[in-house]
């Protein structure tokens, strides 16, 4: 009997059932979330337009020194996030070639449900990736952002009567490097939440099923019903208002009041 053929045994109905679940969820949740943004109130969307009206101002400010320290910022998190997914993925990639032994002391926990070596390693080889898939993220998010920091630097000097047509094509182009670096980001950090709900499988496929329930409902929760998300919308909306025009101040002539 070939190793899939056995694996094909090992898998309960309700495991293949919860199995399926997951990669919907998993594969299917991106388009769901951008399917759910054209009708508004999804962070994601908020903060795209955000971030275009960060990079339209940053296009527009003589010293963009804050501007590179703030990405500066997020760059040092995408980094430290990579290098804690890439420390999980060893981990996991120990125990899934830690042979006999691994499944051994696996199996002696009252906890974990898996009837085989094969199971216990196609759970782990699932753990493991959903935490590559992330790291991939990471990495492309890194990449992105500094191709964002190289555009900062290449801003160029404002004229002297100010901003320019031409600023605010720069802000616009400099916005369709950011946007994509940042969702890649949150792309990475979403990894967790479905290696999280992978490793819920070694629990048993009710735990699984729960899992990958738990972390979509939890994730679209945080992007339409939080407090963040509602004061990421209200952000947004006042930034699409347009600025009011300032009153004009009164000439060195003019009477202050009644006389």
């Amino acid at each position: 009997m070939s190793d899939l053929a056995r694996f094909a045994a090992a898998l309960s109905p309700l495991d293949v059932a919860a199995l399926a679940v997951f990669a919907v969820a998993w594969f299917g949740y991106e388009p769901l979330l951008k399917a759910a943004a054209r009708g508004g109130g999804v962070i994601n969307r908020d903060m795209t337009l955000i971030r275009a009206a960060w990079m339209g101002n940053m296009a527009r400010r003589e010293n963009r020194f804050m501007d590179g320290q703030l990405l500066g910022h997020a760059l040092n998190s995408a980094s430290f996030f990579a290098s804690s997914n890439l420390i999980l993925i060893a981990a996991t990639a120990g125990a899934l070639f830690g042979g006999e032994n691994t499944f051994r002391s696996a199996s002696s926990l009252l906890v974990l449900k898996t009837s085989s070596r094969l199971l216990f390693e196609a759970q782990l080889a699932l753990v493991l990736i959903a935490l590559a898939r992330g790291l991939l993220d990471f990495i492309w998010s890194i990449r992105q952002m500094n191709y964002c920091l190289a555009a900062i630097g290449a801003a160029p000097d404002l004229p002297e009567g100010g901003a320019n047509g031409r600023a605010q094509a720069f802000g616009e182009i400099a916005a369709r490097l950011l946007n994509p670096a940042l969702s890649s980001f949150n792309a990475g950090v979403r990894g967790y939440y479905f290696a999280l709900a992978a490793a819920a499988w070694t629990f048993g496929a009710v735990p699984f099923l729960v899992a990958t329930l738990g972390a979509v409902g939890l994730l679209l929760w945080r992007q339409r019903r939080s407090a963040a998300a509602r004061a990421i919308g209200d952000l947004r909306r006042l930034l699409e208002q347009p600025e009011p025009e300032p009153e004009p101040r009164p000439g060195p002539g003019s009477s202050a009041g009644p006389g």
